[in-house]
């Protein structure tokens, strides 16, 4: 069974940094896309930024030129720097990993709380 872990969550103030990690059990090379998710209380769980196995990425409007998506094959790990953040960003952050075959794998989320 694959396991994706995410660590690095936590709180910070306003306008502070965190680094997310996702460490999974599986070459994330073989993955079609990886990728950072967010749900806030009450609200749709909501993409953060992907990043391809070409290494192409997206990000959500919300965050871009904040946020950045990275990865480290050899670790198989992906990261998610997330600078200036915002009251707002407050949410749990999901890793996921979508495979070529149509499925997916959700970890377990990190909680991520900023104050103002």
């Amino acid at each position: 069974q694959v396991q994706l872990v995410e660590s690095g969550g936590g709180m910070v103030q306003a306008g502070g940094s965190l680094r997310l990690s996702c460490a999974a059990s599986i070459n994330i090379f073989s993955v079609n896309v990886m990728g950072w998710y967010r749900q806030a209380p009450g609200k749709q769980r909501e993409l953060v930024a992907t990043m391809t196995r070409g290494g192409s990425t997206n990000y959500a409007d919300s965050v871009k030129g904040r946020f950045t998506i990275s990865r480290d094959i050899a670790k198989n790990t992906v990261y998610l720097q997330m600078n200036s953040l915002k009251p707002e960003d407050t949410a749990v952050y999901y890793c996921k990993a979508d495979y070529y075959s149509g499925d997916y794998e959700w970890g377990q989320g990190t909680q991520v709380t900023v104050s103002s």
